[in-house]
């Protein structure tokens, strides 16, 4: 702890940096999300060339499997950079059908766990509300979007505030010279 409350201000530039880019990410959200694409995209460009160059570098049975991963991975960098709008539009697909398919997983084992545990149907009620949020990322795409930005937004405020109080917190801890 002692190491940490020497170094307490590395800590309050996260939290000041995680405020800036939430409050940015709230004023801005369309430049956030164009953002967040293109960083997806360039990581998926790095990811499948070195998987690719793993693959390369493997024995044969795994080698298949980790040139298709990078090539999957190199495309889908590319189509990122080409069509910023579909990436996009793609990750809030992904999330509605994990949204979606959680749910319903959620339901099912709260039907089945009745007679283990008690109060099963707040996993029930957990289960349904994943299902309807995911439904409605299909319904309305747009405000989807704008919502997943304005959460991150929100996160990262909220995130920024915490570190900058523990740093804070942390200095005190420091020894006094």
């Amino acid at each position: 702890m002692e190491q940490l409350a020497r170094v307490w201000w590395m800590v309050l530039i996260r939290g000041i940096a995680a405020i800036i880019f939430g409050i940015l990410a709230l004023i801005w959200p369309a430049i956030t999300l164009l953002v967040l694409v293109i960083f997806f995209g360039a990581y998926a460009l790095v990811n499948g060339f070195f998987t690719l160059f793993s693959g390369f570098r493997h024995d044969a049975k795994s080698r298949a499997w980790l040139i298709i991963s990078g090539i999957v991975s190199i495309l889908a960098g590319i189509i990122a950079f080409v069509w910023p709008g579909i990436t996009s539009l793609a990750l809030l697909y992904v999330v509605a059908f994990w949204a979606i398919f959680s749910g319903v997983s959620e339901i099912v084992a709260g039907i089945q766990m009745r007679k283990v545990i008690e109060n099963e149907w707040v996993l029930i009620v957990a289960g349904a509300l994943s299902v309807i949020f995911g439904i409605l990322l299909l319904i309305w795409p747009g405000a989807g979007l704008l919502t997943l930005v304005w959460l991150v937004g929100v996160f990262a405020v909220l995130y920024g505030v915490a570190m900058v109080v523990l740093s804070f917190k942390v200095k005190k801890l420091a020894p006094q010279h």
